[in-house]
């Protein structure tokens, strides 16, 4: 009895070591230069196709494939995507929860007036919502992160 608690002990010990270290995908991140997703959601414009490093806690995490995550901005209800082409990084799903640092260029993806009704209807069904559809009259615009490299801190 006393030898299975102790293997159960060691199991557990390493078990928490190992989901406790830093998780690296593709080239550096500079963590130097890291902006507040909330700079860079009030004028994502201003950002478009250059290098930024952001910082945020892990709230989504692709179930399928990993190839994206969702980090938490440092405003009430924002959030950034952090997406790559399926199989060039896998983000775990026990990374929901850790910090995270991810460099990347900053893409806009521009949807048309029919894109943006089936987007907000959408979010609007998620949350239990209703939403008018008919008065959405123009598109409007997603930016997102395509990483160069990420960490994902203890």
């Amino acid at each position: 009895m006393r030898k299975n608690l102790m293997v159960l002990f060691v199991i557990l010990s390493i078990t928490s070591w190992v989901e406790a270290t830093e998780i690296k995908f593709g080239e550096v991140v500079d963590a130097k230069d890291t902006m507040k997703i909330s700079t860079l959601l009030a004028s994502p414009n201003d950002y478009v196709e250059k290098k930024v490093t952001v910082a945020g806690t892990i709230v989504g995490v692709c179930q399928k494939r990993g190839c994206w995550m969702n980090l938490a901005s440092d405003a009430k209800f924002e959030k950034l995507r952090i997406k790559v082409r399926d199989g060039d990084m896998v983000f775990p799903m026990s990374a929901k929860g850790r910090q995270a640092l991810a460099t990347g260029v900053v893409k806009e993806i521009k949807l048309d007036v029919e894109q943006t009704r089936r987007y907000k209807s959408y979010l609007a069904k998620r949350l239990g919502e209703k939403t008018d559809i008919e008065s959405i009259t123009s598109g409007m615009s997603l930016y997102q992160i395509s990483p160069t490299g990420v960490t994902i801190l203890d």
